[in-house]
């Protein structure tokens, strides 16, 4: 099953020297084979190597040659890592590169594949697995501190999930159902809301089938943390479930995590409906440099969260297609 994030990335061969000779100074061995994966969207490598002497590493990088933006993710990421150590839960950074134009990272490299989120059992596992990065994410990192680290802020997210809906509001060609479109005005002021939950806890905030390697024992590995973020308890436990948020699955499975539960009906709702809009807004907005399958899977993924908001609030079939 390939996943349903899925880019376009140059190879590890295309790398430019200085990536190449900081991977042979960092592992003091040199690159003998390389084995390409696919998931995520950026554009850069995201390569397993082999070593001379045997040794096994992933490696990634991308420069702003590629894309603009995707460098200070990275960046994001490596600060993460930095501040979380090492554990069997995630991927732990073993080096880091960055020239100002290209950011690389060397990562363990985990035995495993995507895992298969539509078998119960495995999402079953996800949402364990969830729950026990949520109490060690509390534990390493009790008090994120935003700005010293360049993490993302949930409020300042849902912030600029709310200005969207004034661009649905001026284009017409945005892909918005339209019982948001009748609702413009309410809607933005339930996402605006958001901004006003308590954000106290380190997120991955990407949870996703491409976002996860699952090793030969079946437990998971959290990858990617470049959308690091502070927020509230319940979103991380959200994402994990938004695989199936097409499924009534996804409504009954919210029962079973108290941070959700605490969050309410009312919240999840104006979640889903932001980042959807979002979404749909970026499909004709957002210039996507190096990106080319983007725009489709922001199409894909914010008719899905539309779906699930109707299917929540009872709008009907039609509305759920719309």
């Amino acid at each position: 099953m390939s996943p349903r994030a899925e880019g376009v990335r140059a190879g590890y061969a295309e790398m430019p020297t200085a990536i190449h000779t900081w991977v042979t100074d960092v592992l003091g061995s040199p690159v003998v084979s390389t084995q390409e994966m696919t998931g995520g969207m950026s554009p850069g490598c995201a390569t397993r190597l082999r070593c001379a002497d045997g040794r096994r590493v992933f490696v990634k990088a991308v420069g702003t040659p590629l894309n603009p933006v995707t460098p200070s993710m990275f960046r994001r990421e490596i600060a993460a890592l930095n501040l979380l150590g090492s554990h069997p839960l995630w991927a732990g950074l073993l080096a880091s590169y960055d020239d100002g134009d290209w950011v690389g990272l060397l990562l363990e490299d985990v035995e495993g594949a995507n895992p298969d989120l539509a078998d119960d059992d495995t999402m079953g596992v996800l949402l364990d697995a969830t729950e026990d990065l949520g109490a060690l994410l509390r534990e390493r990192v009790p008090s994120p501190d935003v700005e010293a680290l360049g993490l993302l802020d949930f409020r300042d997210v849902v912030t600029n999930w709310a200005a969207s809906f004034d661009e649905v509001s001026r284009l017409e060609e945005v892909p918005v159902p339209r019982w948001v479109r009748d609702d413009l005005d309410g809607w933005q002021a339930r996402v605006a809301g958001l901004a006003a939950h308590d954000c106290p806890r380190l997120q991955h905030w990407d949870i996703r089938e491409d976002n996860l390697v699952q090793r030969p024992d079946g437990s998971l590995v959290f990858v990617d943390w470049g959308q690091a973020l502070v927020g509230p308890a319940w979103i991380d436990p959200l994402l994990a479930r938004l695989e199936r948020a097409e499924d009534p699955w996804f409504d009954t499975s919210l029962g079973s995590s108290p941070a959700l539960v605490a969050a309410g009906d009312d919240t999840l709702n104006a979640w889903l409906v932001g980042f959807a809009t979002m979404l749909a807004v970026r499909t004709v907005t957002a210039v996507d440099i190096g990106l080319p399958t983007l725009a489709a899977f922001r199409r894909s993924e914010s008719a899905r969260m539309f779906s699930a908001a109707a299917r929540r609030l009872d709008l009907g079939p039609r509305a759920a297609r719309a």
